[in-house]
């Protein structure tokens, strides 16, 4: 684990300006090693503000960040949502402090989620050029979508699956034209969006025909 003048540092260079790139990205790999995914998504969305293209280790980098800076959240709403379902305590308090829990959690998941489709419509996106980035950030955008939807409701929940599936759609089309069906990118996105078409749509005979080509 990094010291508390390490974690000091970490927070001086992702906050200051303008940070050098190559010190963001070391950052970025120190707060992995100390599992700070905070800081870690700190540092690189730092990176891709800087108006380039990022490079393969840096859009892992990005990636991974978000994805363990977010997945606590997703697994505390999870048991959080389904303690609430069970319970029988008539006890008005205790429901609404359960409830009280768990929209402080969807709202910490909604900041996360827009924080991210904000930098890849800004910048991510923007600054893309090869095919494999594009598919890339298109499959992180419907993932995106789909940790939204998980935790939706009413009118706003039918909106963001739509959003989710026409982004997977248009990533799993451009998978299908440009990438080697062998290439991680392409199989990852199809089991993701195999999972979204089974947990959130419940279309279970097209996820798995979507896993199984």
């Amino acid at each position: 684990m990094l010291s508390t003048n390490e974690s000091m540092v970490i927070d001086w260079f992702a906050n200051s300006s303008p940070a050098p790139r190559e010190e963001l990205v070391h950052l970025a790999r120190l707060a992995e090693q100390a599992e700070r995914y905070e800081d870690m998504a700190s540092a690189m969305k730092s990176v891709a503000e800087k108006g380039r293209e990022l490079g393969v280790e840096e859009r892992n980098l990005l990636s991974v960040a978000y994805k363990n800076f977010i997945s606590p959240r997703r697994i505390s709403w999870r048991l959080i949502a389904g303690i609430e379902v069970k319970m029988n305590d008539t006890n008005d308090r205790k429901r609404a402090n359960i409830k009280e829990f768990r929209q402080q959690i969807e709202s910490e998941l909604q900041k996360i989620c827009t924080e991210v489709q904000n930098l890849l419509d800004d910048h991510l996106l923007k600054n893309a050029r090869s095919d494999e980035s594009i598919i890339f950030y298109y499959k992180m955008k419907g993932d995106y979508y789909r940790y939204l939807a998980e935790t939706s409701i009413g009118n706003d929940r039918g909106v963001i699956i739509e959003n989710a599936d026409r982004t997977y759609s248009f990533a799993s089309k451009s998978a299908e034209e440009k990438l080697a069906c062998t290439h991680p990118i392409r199989l990852g996105l199809a089991l993701n969006y195999s999972v979204f078409l089974q947990e959130i749509k419940n279309e279970s005979s097209a996820a798995i025909s979507l896993a199984k080509a």
